[in-house]
């Protein structure tokens, strides 16, 4: 706090207004540069590969520009390069600290730079699946991160060998109280090397059916119909997984009516209630089961996805009713409250 309130003393109001000018200026020349090329820019491809890669490049210009603006703007202040705490004979400022950090979030901005505009065009020439280009993505990211943290902590005077001792202690003592986690990570890391499962691929979690779209080493991120589910990986590892990739998708609606209706009758409307909705090829009609002193008719046919599927079976529903009703055709009752809601 003292030394933090040194500075203070030796800045005066005007290097900090201009320095605060400086960097207006340099945001206002980002916007107006993006605000020119996508008035020049007029061709689909362009708008979405050209600009975002140029739109991210500006973004690292004005947050890198203005640091190290801060850098040869106060460049001849000691304060910058007065050592703030000494460990191991190394020295350390304010100007080895930011630029510690300065490594560590460029790293980062160029790795995901790299991994969301070079690697897709890389994956598209060679014909990589979706599964391992993420897969490939996390491990460059990865390991540059790491790379780019040892140098960091090498710069800041930390050492790693004592890092990693003290590690190696604090896991002995919360290894128990973290287990979970440390499973969840390893299997992350299975999961991502051994692929059992891929991004893109759909799975059925406790009878919800979705599309996996994120790997991470603790987690793994599944979306459906009714928002997203956080799955631990140990799930993934442990538990029998029903992948329901390559499933033809089809709209399902379970028709009862009671013993003594004719059944020739009751399919024959059952295809002409549908027809309007689908093309008569692609419907199937079947005669299942006898149970709870009823007759059961399944229709199925093929949609697209999800979406699609809960909104032909309710048009179904609607045409189904209408049909029975037109022709006196009553849908069977049942004692079993659940059996009635799932099946109507």
């Amino acid at each position: 706090m003292e030394q933090f309130n040194g500075i203070l003393k030796v800045l005066s109001l005007k290097e900090i207004f201009l320095f605060i000018v400086y960097v207006i200026v340099i945001f206002f020349v980002k916007w107006g540069l993006l605000l020119t090329l996508k008035k020049w820019l007029k061709s689909d491809w362009a708008k979405k590969r050209v600009l975002p890669t140029i739109e991210s490049l500006l973004n690292w210009v004005c947050f890198y520009g203005t640091i190290l603006l801060f850098l040869f703007y106060f460049s001849k202040k000691s304060w910058l390069f007065s050592a703030i705490y000494e460990i191991d004979g190394v020295e350390v400022s304010l100007f080895l600290i930011i630029v510690a950090i300065m490594i560590i979030t460029f790293a980062s901005r160029l790795v995901k730079t790299f991994n969301a505009h070079i690697m897709p065009v890389i994956y598209e020439k060679f014909d990589v699946d979706i599964g391992l280009s993420f897969t490939i993505n996390r491990l460059i990211y990865y390991v540059v991160m790491i790379i780019a943290l040892i140098i960091s902590f090498q710069i800041v005077g930390l050492d790693l060998r004592a890092f990693v001792v003290v590690l190696s202690t604090l896991g002995i003592g919360i290894g128990f109280g973290l287990r979970n986690v440390a499973a969840n990570f390893v299997s992350g890391i299975i999961i991502l090397f051994e692929r059992p499962m891929e991004v893109g691929e759909t799975v059925e979690i406790e009878e919800k059916v979705g599309q996996i779209t994120k790997i991470n080493l603790r987690s793994t991120v599944i979306t459906h119909k009714g928002g997203r589910l956080v799955v631990p990986n140990q799930y993934f590892i442990e538990q029998i997984i029903n992948s329901r990739t390559g499933e033809k998708l089809t709209a399902e609606v379970r028709v009862r009516v009671p013993f003594g209706a004719d059944s020739q009758k009751v399919e024959a409307l059952l295809y002409k209630a549908v027809k309007n909705i689908q093309k008569p090829s692609t419907v199937t009609i079947r005669f299942i089961s006898f149970e709870y002193s009823a007759m059961e008719f399944l229709v199925e046919l093929p949609v697209k996805n999800g979406a699609a599927k809960d909104k032909i079976e309710s048009k179904i529903r609607h045409s189904i009713v209408k049909s029975f009703s037109e022709n006196n055709i009553d849908l069977a009752s049942c004692m079993d409250p659940i059996h009635i809601s799932k099946n109507l």
